[in-house]
């Protein structure tokens, strides 16, 4: 158990965390000169994947930065002493690294990267000395690596890698052979036959899977230790390194439900994974698996009601290696529980836990017991990782400050980098306050408000209801970039986690299940109701919108009340059966609504497309051009529609973007088009759009 886990919950209090920050913060006690800017989105680095060495005297971490002039994002590995000294970088800025991984023996950092063959490269993974020098390429795969841990002992690397295309094949080849190419050939035709036939950012699948290998790394032997029409993900070494746990969907027809298990494979099969144990049998979705330091039990994260797939907490299990019946140790916790990780003693398991509008660390006894909060409060904890002496090292965020690499070693948290610091010291933010408010039905929710900088009590400020996408997620407590730059613009921003949202529990999450837009309109629309009440918000003067979820209650709210005077819906589903077949989520439809064909009352129901006439909200619409999770033929649609019935619309559409619109210039021109928008219709000040977009009708 690490020394004083179970304790500091108790000793530290639920703002242990910001009072640590504030101690170590370069912020002065004054205003500072100015106000967030939409270009500050390229000048704030994100920290992320923070690693102690084995010895625990070095913490490695990623920093990641865009460049708006490039158009590129890239990724950068760091090193500091966890007592204090410069940080440094290990990686060159100009190629991406990223996945930071300590050798056994500390004396080296393996990652992953693509370099070279100027910007067709293959992710490999490489290695490189803790004291510098060029960085060695140990993986020569013709696909790229998509993930890979060290054994235990340092002599072997499990990867988990795709099967290869036969484009992937034909370079490797010709690589081999010496042939250099010199006419592009003839894509092949796409030729589906899965019931999952499609997935944004990856686009049509065929039949290659995900598998394990496992490399030796002094001979640079690579070995195929699973197989068969099944992907396989997540690998752990067990402590003696005879074996690897992994997990699998091995159903019969594995695109048709979520039920994922844990599998263990021998690390030196030699059937090429034909003989491998399972050792979960819930009919839901196990992932996540984690050896604990005895090689006896396996840790995993277990969703128990298969019914409600994403809407169903995720519960922390355990398992004997060998075989047998599974324990759920959080079962009256209902809170979603994620990377499970046993404290090198073996005594105690650590996660993060999503609770009340946070993100946190978790601990619970083995065998059982209370649950307690070693890093607690008001913060988002982003991911964690544990040394050799249980010291956790993790990336945390705060509504104040963007996520950076912090070290906790029982009863304290330091803050380790300092990447924003410079940056944040020139800003002047917006307050945030985390509220309690109850829906028309008397249901209790949370969310956030936050205020603009230098907020009067005696004033009422327009205000902006942002709503979350998911729906099965929540606002944190970290930086919301967008929520901050809002506040900059004069708005009181408004940040609901309405039932759906995840982190209050499995029924308030479930509440919404094939029955969107009816409770969760409420729930949003009582935040407002709060803000207005308390003097935070002008009614006369409110808009909403959101991305993804948070676009399609946008539709919904915009077809249920004529309250808000600009509305921005981005990414939203607008007609239901348009969907099923053309996005990613057949499975999801058919668990949540049925078939189309069957039960079409329902589907047409829940689609805004048929309350269409009811909007009079001006609406700017967004969306990806090949989003194929929310497919742009909804928002093509609703402004079809909109357009057709003379309201006030625009429709934005972003070349060659997915879901996620990730292309630096068009994220600076989306916050923009927001603010433009806002500005003309919730504020009036006949803002003009930005430059090369038609004016707003």
């Amino acid at each position: 158990m690490i020394p004083g886990i179970l304790r500091l919950a108790a000793q530290i209090g639920c703002c242990s965390l910001l009072s640590c920050v504030c101690a170590g913060s370069a912020l002065s006690a004054g205003a500072a000169p100015r106000t967030l800017a939409v270009d500050d989105l390229f000048r704030i680095a994100e920290v992320q994947d923070a690693r102690l060495s084995p010895e625990g005297k070095w913490l490695a971490y990623v920093v990641s930065t865009t460049d708006l002039k490039q158009e590129k994002t890239r990724r950068q590995i760091w090193m500091t002493q966890v007592q204090g000294g410069e940080a440094v970088p290990l990686t060159a800025k100009d190629e991406s690294s990223w996945s930071p991984r300590w050798s056994p023996d500390g004396r080296s950092l393996a990652f992953l990267s693509a370099r070279g063959g100027q910007g067709k490269a293959k992710t490999q993974v490489w290695t490189l000395s803790r004291d510098g020098g060029e960085a060695l390429q140990l993986t020569e795969t013709a696909q790229d690596v998509e993930s890979f841990e060290w054994s235990p002992a340092g002599g072997r690397l499990v990867l988990v890698l795709q099967d290869p295309s036969p484009e992937e094949r034909d370079a490797a080849a010709e690589q081999e052979k010496g042939i250099r190419k010199t006419t592009p050939k003839t894509a092949r035709p796409w030729v589906m036959d899965r019931l999952q036939f499609k997935r944004d950012y990856v686009g049509y699948l065929d039949r290659r899977r995900t598998h394990l290998y496992v490399l030796d790394v002094s001979t640079r032997r690579l070995a195929q230790v699973t197989s068969g029409d099944y992907d396989d993900s997540e690998p752990a070494w067990s402590p003696d390194e005879r074996y690897l746990a992994f997990t699998s969907n091995r159903t019969p027809e594995p695109d048709a439900n979520d039920n994922s298990d844990i599998w263990v494979v021998a690390a030196d099969n030699p059937d090429t994974g034909k003989t491998v144990l399972r050792l979960t049998s819930n009919p839901g979705e196990d992932s996540q698996p984690a050896w604990s330091p005895d090689g006896k039990r396996v840790a995993c994260v277990s969703r128990l009601e298969p019914r409600l797939f994403y809407y169903a907490t995720g519960h922390l299990a355990v398992v004997p290696a060998a075989g047998g019946e599974a324990k759920v140790l959080t079962g009256a916790l209902d809170r979603n529980v994620t990377a499970p990780l046993f404290t090198p003693d073996g005594q105690s398991i650590c996660f993060a836990l999503e609770d009340d509008g946070a993100d946190v660390l978790g601990s619970i006894p083995v065998d059982c017991g209370p649950v307690s909060r070693p890093i607690a409060g008001r913060i988002s904890l982003q991911s964690f990782s544990m040394g050799q002496d249980g010291a956790v090292a993790a990336v945390i965020a705060d509504p104040q400050r963007p996520a950076e690499a912090f070290l906790y070693r029982a009863p304290h948290l330091k803050r380790i980098s300092t990447v924003n610091d410079t940056l944040m010291a020139q800003l002047r933010l917006g307050d945030v306050e985390y509220v309690r408010f109850k829906s028309r039905d008397g249901t209790a929710l949370g969310g956030y408000v936050v205020k603009p900088p230098g907020w009067s009590a005696a004033m009422r400020y327009p205000a902006l209801l942002r709503i979350h996408g998911g729906p099965v997620s929540q606002y944190t407590a970290e930086f919301h970039f967008e929520a901050q730059l809002f506040a900059a613009q004069g708005y009181v921003v408004m940040l609901p986690n309405p039932r759906g949202s995840s982190g209050y529990g499995e029924k308030l999450s479930a509440a919404i299940f094939a029955d969107w837009g009816n409770k969760d309109y409420e729930d949003v629309m009582a935040m407002v109701d709060h803000a207005v009440a308390r003097g935070l918000a002008d009614p006369a003067r409110l808009g909403v919108g959101g991305w993804s979820y948070g676009g399609i209650l946008t539709d919904h709210v915009i077809t249920r009340t004529t309250r808000f005077k600009a509305a921005i819906t981005g990414a939203s589903d607008v007609l239901n059966t348009a969907n099923y077949g053309h996005d990613e989520y057949q499975r999801e439809w058919e668990q949540e609504l049925g078939l189309p064909w069957r039960n079409r009352a329902l589907w047409d129901r829940l689609s805004p497309f048929y309350q269409v006439e009811k909007i009079v909200t001006p609406t700017l619409i967004l969306c990806g051009e090949e989003d194929w999770n929310c497919p742009v033929i909804n928002s093509e649609q609703l402004y079809q529609s909109l357009r057709r019935l003379g309201r006030t619309t625009e429709l934005v559409v972003y070349p060659g973007q997915h879901h996620g619109i990730e292309k630096p210039s068009y994220k600076k021109d989306r916050l923009e088009r927001y603010l433009a928008w806002y500005a003309r219709y919730v504020r009036g000040e006949g803002a003009p759009p930005p430059t090369g977009s038609s004016a707003p009708k």
